[in-house]
C-alpha cells in the first residue's frame, strides 16, 4: 500500500497560497540549505526530538530504551544517535511527552480523510490544501495520488516546492495542481550551490515547465518565492538578478513573487535534533533592509505583484 512520511499538519495556514490552508509538510528534501527552517524535513526517516521545555527529569526514556543510546549525568538526557534505532520505546516511556519523533506514516486515504476535517474552512475563505517539506515531490507517486482525491473532492491544491525534482514528477502533477510555489532562491548557479549544497540547472529547468505548462492552462497560479537570508540572499545583487530573469522568463505567467523574510523562530528546531545551526545568532531583517530589497525588486515586476512576508525587526 502506498504510504508516505509526514513531519506536521498546519492547520489554517494563510501564506502557503490563496485563502485559508491545511498545509502538510512532507519529509525529505535533496537541498540541504543552510538557514533550512524545517530541518526535521531533510531526511526522510523518523527523527528523535528532545523537547528541553518539557523535560521533567525523571529519565524514563533512558530505561526504556533497550540499545542504552540514551544516557545522563547530571542534566537532560544524552541521545547516542548513531545507537538510536527510532524504535520509539523513549517515546512511550517518557510522560510529559518531551521525547518525540518526528515523521508520521500516513496512507492516501488517511491523509485525505486528516485534512477533509477543514473543508468548511476551505470553503468558507477560498483555500486549500498545500504540498510542503521538506519537499513534497521527493515522494511524488504519493503526492500525485493525495492530489488526485483532492481534486475528486473539488479541494483547491498548492505545491510548494524547491524546484529540485524529477522533470518527469513535476510534470504528472501538474494537471492536478492549482497552484505552483515555487522557490527561486539564486540566479548565479555557483551560489545556489554554496547555500543550498546543490547548484540551480535542473531547478530552472523545472521552472521553464511549469512556465510553459502555465502558459497553456491559464488557470494555474504560479508564486515565486525568493528568501530574503542576511549574508546570502538578501542583497539588491540578488535579488535585481531574480527580478530581470522573472521579467524575461516568467512574468507573463506570474501571479505573486513574494520576498520571505529570514525567520529565526525555528533554532528551537535545531536544538530538540541536538544540531548546530550557523544562523543560530542571525537577527531579523529590518523593515528599512526589506523596503530596499522590495524597491529592488519593483524595478521589474510590477509593485503590485511583489510583496515582503514573514517577519521583521522593529
Amino acid at each position: 500500500m502506498l504510504t508516505a512520511r509526514v513531519f506536521d499538519i498546519h492547520r489554517g495556514t494563510t501564506h502557503d497560497g490563496p485563502g485559508l490552508r491545511t498545509t502538510v509538510f512532507f519529509k525529505g528534501c535533496p537541498l540541504a540549505c543552510r538557514w533550512c527552517q524545517n530541518p526535521e524535513g531533510i531526511g526522510f526517516g523518523p527523527q528523535l526530538q528532545w523537547h528541553a521545555r518539557k523535560c521533567i527529569g525523571c529519565y524514563s526514556c533512558e530505561a526504556a530504551c533497550d540499545r542504552g543510546a540514551i544516557s545522563h549525568e547530571s542534566g537532560p538526557p544524552i541521545v547516542n544517535r548513531e545507537l538510536c534505532d527510532m524504535c520509539g520505546a523513549c517515546v512511550a516511556a517518557c510522560p510529559a511527552k518531551a521525547t518525540t519523533l518526528s515523521g508520521t506514516e500516513y496512507t492516501v486515504d488517511q491523509l485525505i480523510g486528516a485534512v477533509m476535517k477543514d473543508r468548511k474552512f476551505f470553503e468558507t475563505f477560498e483555500g486549500g490544501v498545500t504540498a510542503s517539506g521538506g519537499e513534497p515531490t521527493s515522494q511524488a507517486a504519493f503526492v500525485y495520488e493525495f492530489f488526485k482525491g483532492l481534486k475528486a473532492a473539488g479541494i483547491h491544491t498548492a505545491l510548494d516546492t524547491c524546484g529540485l525534482t524529477a522533470g518527469a514528477s513535476l510534470e504528472r502533477l501538474l494537471p492536478l495542481t492549482d497552484c505552483v510555489l515555487f522557490d527561486l532562491k539564486f540566479i548565479d548557479s555557483g551560489m545556489h550551490r554554496d547555500h543550498t549544497g546543490q547548484p540551480n540547472a535542473a531547478i530552472l529547468a523545472n521552472l521553464a515547465r511549469v512556465v510553459e505548462f502555465a502558459r497553456a492552462n491559464r488557470g494555474l497560479a504560479l508564486w515565486i518565492r525568493t528568501p530574503l537570508i542576511p549574508g546570502a540572499s538578501a542583497s539588491a545583487e540578488n535579488v535585481s538578478a531574480i527580478g530581470r530573469f522573472i521579467r524575461s522568463d516568467v512574468l507573463d505567467v506570474l501571479d505573486r513573487w513574494e520576498l520571505c523574510a529570514f525567520n529565526s523562530l525555528c533554532r528551537e528546531k535545531y536544538q530538540k535534533l541536538n544540531l548546530a545551526w550557523e544562523y543560530e545568532g542571525v537577527g531579523l531583517l529590518s523593515h528599512a533592509a526589506a523596503e530596499d530589497l522590495l524597491g529592488a525588486a519593483r524595478e521589474y515586476v510590477p509593485a503590485d505583484m511583489v510583496a515582503v512576508t514573514g517577519i521583521l525587526a522593529e
